[in-house]
């Protein structure tokens, strides 16, 4: 891994050590070798490796002393959507709860070119589907705006 992102992993690693000293860090380990190698030929608008953004919507989350299911699901939140990497892939990898995250996660982003105030009213039924489901899923997907938001000048 190069340097930059392996000292993001490290600071993700001790970041989930301080809040949360039961988390499952072989598994957020292993889940950030996953995304590495799924995103590895991707690129974010500012040229650096993508995968530092999955690894900062992590830290956010862990921040906010979150699960390790939840840290995990926002290192995969967009595998299945950017890469060749599915659903069945993470079940197998990481189980059926993180697969359902990831899925629910994917699923908030997915609205059709339709008019405006449909695109509105399918968002927030998409919403509340996902809060019904787990209440993680929103958690990642805030997380995820976050960082884009904190990004946004590229």
């Amino acid at each position: 891994m190069e340097n930059i992102v392996l000292e993001a992993k490290k600071n993700l690693i001790e970041a989930v050590k301080a809040t949360n000293p039961k988390a499952d860090l072989e598994k957020i380990e292993e889940a950030v070798s996953f995304a590495y190698k799924a995103h590895s030929k991707q690129l974010r608008a500012s040229g650096e490796p993508y995968i530092l953004h999955p690894i900062a919507v992590a830290k956010i989350l862990t921040e906010l002393k979150l699960d390790s299911t939840s840290i995990i699901t926002a290192l995969l939140h967009d595998t299945v959507e950017d890469t060749e990497i599915t659903l069945n892939d993470i079940k197998k990898s990481f189980g059926k709860e993180v697969a359902q995250l990831v899925d629910g996660v994917t699923k908030l982003d997915k609205i059709e070119y339709q008019p405006e105030n449909i695109k509105q009213a399918e968002n927030f039924r998409k919403l509340l589907l996902a809060i019904s489901i787990d209440i993680r899923v929103l958690l990642v997907k805030l997380a995820d705006r976050i960082h884009n938001m904190r990004t946004i000048n590229h």
